[in-house]
């Protein structure tokens, strides 16, 4: 059939990742990170299918509010905290979690109160410097936070660098977090993302924050996720609404920037970067057809891109095209346009057609490249 670009969100996939993220820190708990719509995944969709975490983390209220109207019951841990008086009563009512990071949140908290807020997690910044308390203001926000109505505290902080683990700052940002906690050996601890959980076991504390992995994400570099156990939760993909014949010497797409060199047989894909794929450094790239790559020719439109089909003779119009997932790594397409994965999952628009599969949709007779 041919159709445009459409996503295909493996429920499967996402419940096997979390178990190797629980694997990876047996003896923590997980809060499981699906804020900004889960990855691009599906908020409600995803937590549904990640329900064997022991909490959620969310970006904002917001996101808090959108779960627990979907009868989401476990823990929502909201990453920025709240940001006014409102978002402090919906925290209450709803028994969420907050962040504290800044002077001015501590001084809406001692306006306000914490009555009904479930916890509240005091960040420090040990060297990512985005948000956080300095260790000296930070014990000093402790102290106030402990003068105000009894509400159950935690310790957090952020890894800036894990996801490259022979670079030199984790292990200073663990020595501080390690160093705090020695001065309150009482309060729960969370430092570990997804490449903390995989590279750097002595960051795991009471909770681990695992995002990218959940969506089978590899967040090592240089390292692959198949090879890390991860299996890819999003297959994003389009049709061959078009083939055609183009002579040697003529150009394709817009600004002609890509001529043929010899005669070739080209196809058009629906879908571009209106549906969210990329438009910078996608030449580069490539997409699967009939179990091979073939390379994009000339530039990304809003709703078409170009590939050479010289190789496939047997394709044709309605044929299904990989852009990424099953048998091309999203990371890889990253690489090519000279971004992260992270802006690419997150990106896609809301006009493609989003499936949800609960079984897993690989195919275990493909190769991922």
């Amino acid at each position: 059939m041919i159709g445009r670009a459409r996503l295909l969100i493996d429920l499967a996939a996402l419940a096997h990742n979390l178990r190797v993220a629980k694997n990876a820190a047996p003896t923590s708990r997980v809060f499981a990170v699906v804020k900004a719509d889960a990855y691009g995944h599906g908020l409600v969709s995803a937590a549904r299918a990640l329900g064997a975490a022991d909490g959620f983390a969310v970006a904002c209220v917001g996101e808090a509010l959108a779960l627990r109207e979907a009868g989401i019951a476990q823990r929502i841990l909201v990453l920025e905290g709240a940001f006014c008086g409102a978002e402090l009563a919906a925290a209450a009512k709803f028994g969420l979690e907050l962040v504290i990071h800044a002077e001015w949140q501590l001084q809406l908290l001692e306006k306000d109160g914490t009555r009904g807020i479930s916890r509240l997690w005091l960040k420090f910044d040990t060297g990512m410097h985005r948000l956080g308390f300095e260790l000296d203001a930070g014990m000093d926000a402790l102290m106030r936070l402990r003068s105000l109505a009894p509400v159950p505290l935690g310790l957090m902080s952020h890894l800036a660098c894990a996801d490259e683990p022979t670079r030199p700052e984790t292990a200073v940002q663990i020595e501080r977090f390690r160093r705090l906690r020695l001065q309150v050996p009482d309060l729960p601890g969370s430092l570990a993302n997804s490449a903390g959980i995989l590279a750097f076991p002595v960051a795991h504390y009471e909770w681990v924050r695992p995002g990218l992995m959940l969506y089978g994400v590899s967040p090592l570099s240089g390292q692959r996720a198949e090879a890390l156990g991860l299996r890819p939760a999003m297959h994003f993909g389009a049709s061959l609404i078009a083939v055609k014949e183009v002579a040697a010497g003529e150009a394709v797409g817009y600004g002609g920037d890509w001529r043929a060199p010899c005669r070739i047989r080209l196809g058009i894909v629906g879908a571009g970067y209106g549906d969210g794929y990329p438009w910078r450094g996608a030449t580069a790239g490539s997409v699967r057809l009939h179990g091979h790559r073939v390379p994009i020719i000339g530039r990304v439109s809003m709703d078409m891109l170009a590939v050479n089909i010289s190789k496939i003779p047997a394709a044709a119009p309605g044929d299904e095209v990989t852009l990424w997932g099953r048998g091309l790594a999203v990371e890889e397409v990253a690489r090519s346009a000279g971004t992260t994965p992270y802006e690419l999952i997150c990106g896609v628009t809301r006009r493609v057609q989003r499936d949800y599969s609960p079984e897993s949709s690989l195919d275990p007779g493909v190769t991922l490249d």
